[in-house]
């Protein structure tokens, strides 16, 4: 992986350094530890899900705070005594993170539980202690390719964000006629359902007769997206994977199925992508490790029908 180069907002951060913003006598003699923040942006630090989820629980009632059901809009200092689901949260995981990159195969949903009883993502990842994984963006049914994973829900939150502009790059192979005023065009940019979309880059893969392949770069996230502007074409997407995340490229030795834990030197890479300040990877112990590489040979791929198109 090459290191990203965050984007600072340097104009933003000169004129607030010129120009200190005056604070209340209380406010400035008050510990770092006491200062409060939103409480479901704390839940998602420790791991336990997305910003979004952690909103979804409280509403739910699943958190207490100092003994009452917690409401949306409550804030929570480091000291606050925070109950989930009846049992204690603890901030030590908030200090460290772990981060997977997986190699989703076709035939598997990202969701949690499917009520079709599809296989699911999770279901070939490690165990996690103190928290759970949280899936960094997703991919469709029939889309597989690079996935990523971590247990701290705010750098998850960051990096999914529409100001993040991460690039996505895609492996398609796509079946019909096409010709190089086609790709203006995708690159130009069309007008679908639910607004204006363009690939960045549309790099040619070669290919005879009527099936092609094309690496193509997004800059967004959202539903179907690749496969709706080669459909407003005319084309049809026979075959999608991706191959990248912002400066994650997927590794040729990571198959299908299975999955690969980074290290810190990849992990301050997600940090930067982020525009966060990056948290340490923890050292696991030698019976971790030993769980961890039974999990990974277990891990397999179930056979699936042929993708519906």
């Amino acid at each position: 992986m090459n290191k990203h180069k965050a984007k600072k907002k340097d104009d933003h951060a000169k004129k607030h350094d010129d120009h200190p913003k005056k604070v209340k006598r209380s406010e400035r003699d008050e510990p770092a530890s006491q200062k409060d923040e939103k409480l479901q942006k704390v839940l998602a630090r420790a791991g336990l899900g997305s910003r979004r989820e952690m909103e979804k629980w409280i509403a739910e009632g699943r958190v207490k705070l100092a003994g009452r059901i917690a409401e949306l809009g409550d804030r929570v200092c480091d000291t606050a005594e925070i109950e989930v689901d009846g049992k204690s949260l603890s901030r030590a995981s908030a200090e460290s993170v772990r981060c997977l990159l997986y190699h989703k195969p076709t035939g598997e949903v990202c969701t949690r539980k499917d009520p079709e009883g599809r296989r699911t993502v999770f279901e070939n990842l490690p165990r996690v202690k103190g928290g759970r994984w949280i899936s960094i963006g997703r991919l469709d049914y029939n889309t597989s390719g690079l996935l990523l994973f971590t247990t701290d829900g705010e750098l998850a939150n960051a990096l999914m964000h529409p100001s993040a502009v991460i690039e996505r790059e895609y492996l398609v192979r796509v079946m019909g006629q096409w010709d190089e005023d086609t790709v203006q065009r995708l690159i130009n940019g069309v007008e679908l359902d639910d607004g204006f979309a363009r690939f960045t880059d549309i790099q040619d893969g070669g290919g005879d007769g009527i099936n092609h392949w094309f690496y193509v770069v997004i800059m967004e996230g959202r539903n179907r997206e690749v496969r709706r502007l080669w459909e407003s074409q005319g084309l049809v997407v026979s075959r999608l994977k991706r191959v990248r995340y912002g400066e994650v490229f997927i590794p040729s030795k990571v198959k299908k199925g299975k999955w690969m834990e980074l290290g810190q030197k990849d992990v301050d890479v997600l940090y930067a992508m982020a525009d966060l300040p990056p948290k340490a990877v923890p050292e696991l112990s030698v019976d971790d490790r030993k769980v961890m590489d039974r999990q990974l040979k277990k891990a397999k791929p179930k056979k699936s029908a042929k993708p519906r198109k």
